[in-house]
């Protein structure tokens, strides 16, 4: 019973969340943009440049990078293959 509870503050969060990023874009006339200072959004139409640069950047320190398309965060594979000295 509390694990459903969890998941529907989970998917009410979300849903209040991309609402936010909606309303922030639509106000501010722009695409793409963070929410409180922190949280990513992109409405871009996601490309495959973008989500390689997100997905796959050993080079770069940062292990959760911005999602390619929608609210919040996605994992820099290569960041980690890194990290595990496979790369």
């Amino acid at each position: 019973m509390e694990d459903k509870r969890v998941k529907q503050a989970m998917r009410g969060l979300w849903i209040v969340l991309v609402g936010a990023a909606i309303m922030d874009a639509l106000r501010n006339d722009r695409d793409h943009g963070e929410l409180f200072g922190f949280v990513p959004y992109d409405f871009r139409i996601p490309t495959a440049d973008r989500a390689k640069r997100h997905a796959w950047n050993p080079s770069s320190k940062r292990i959760l990078t911005p999602t390619t398309f929608g609210v919040g965060w996605g994992l820099n594979l290569g960041r980690l293959a890194r990290l595990a000295h496979l790369v």
